[in-house]
């Protein structure tokens, strides 16, 4: 589903800071990437799956067995279900998470011959795949601008800096695409995350050492 703005495009001003904020951020975290383990775009469906209201870190532990047992879409086919929810408990959510996971593999079996699709119509035609999910996966496994990933942390910063009124995901994401070059979609998302993770936190944000404080119109108010 591409996504398509009906808003007035965004302000010169207001692009002018977002460059600025892209290239402090940019030269802050020159290394920033996806912090879930993978090596395919299979695992990294399930990593994502698995990290809704989870940790990456609490992830990467339960994948590191996980990802040795079933190898491919057709052995999470053949998983016991009861036996996958034990594998996947400590992430939370783990008997929504296996059902979906299993749907997920077996619309890949019978829709793609167990190969991940590169496309966002595609893959948010899985079981338990929604746009965020189709988001990462496009952008990090094959390299694809298609949207930008909006979660907890991106959704925190975008607020903080005033670079979208909204509060839904989707709308947010609008609102982002107009802002950022499609170029940058992918890392944009990543240096808010890590950013978010390392200064801006939902919780007493490290204000006076952020080093895109001022650009920051939240500086010192946000609690």
């Amino acid at each position: 589903m591409k996504l398509k703005s009906r808003r007035a495009p965004a302000s010169a001003k207001l692009k002018e800071r977002l460059n600025k904020i892209i290239e402090v951020l940019r030269n802050t975290y020159p290394d920033a990437h996806c912090e879930l383990d993978f090596q395919t775009p299979f695992q990294l469906i399930i990593a994502t799956i698995l990290s809704a209201q989870c940790t990456d870190k609490r992830v990467n532990i339960v994948t590191r067995d996980l990802f040795k047992k079933y190898r491919s879409p057709a052995d999470l086919t053949k998983a016991n279900p009861e036996e996958l929810e034990q594998e996947i408990k400590s992430t939370g959510f783990y008997r929504n998470k296996a059902k979906n996971i299993r749907a997920m593999a077996k619309d890949l079996v019978e829709k793609y011959d167990g190969k991940v699709p590169n496309s966002m119509a595609a893959l948010t035609g899985l079981a338990g795949v929604g746009r965020k999910t189709a988001n990462v996966v496009l952008g990090n496994a094959f390299g694809i601008n298609e949207g930008i990933v909006v979660d907890t942390h991106v959704m925190r910063l975008t607020k903080r800096l005033k670079l979208s009124s909204h509060t839904e995901p989707e709308k947010i994401e609008q609102d982002l695409m107009r802002l950022v070059p499609q170029s940058q979609w992918t890392n944009f998302s990543h240096w808010l995350i890590w950013h978010g993770r390392r200064r801006c936190y939902a919780r007493n944000p490290d204000c006076a050492g952020c080093e895109i404080g001022a650009l920051c119109p939240s500086r010192g108010k946000a609690r």
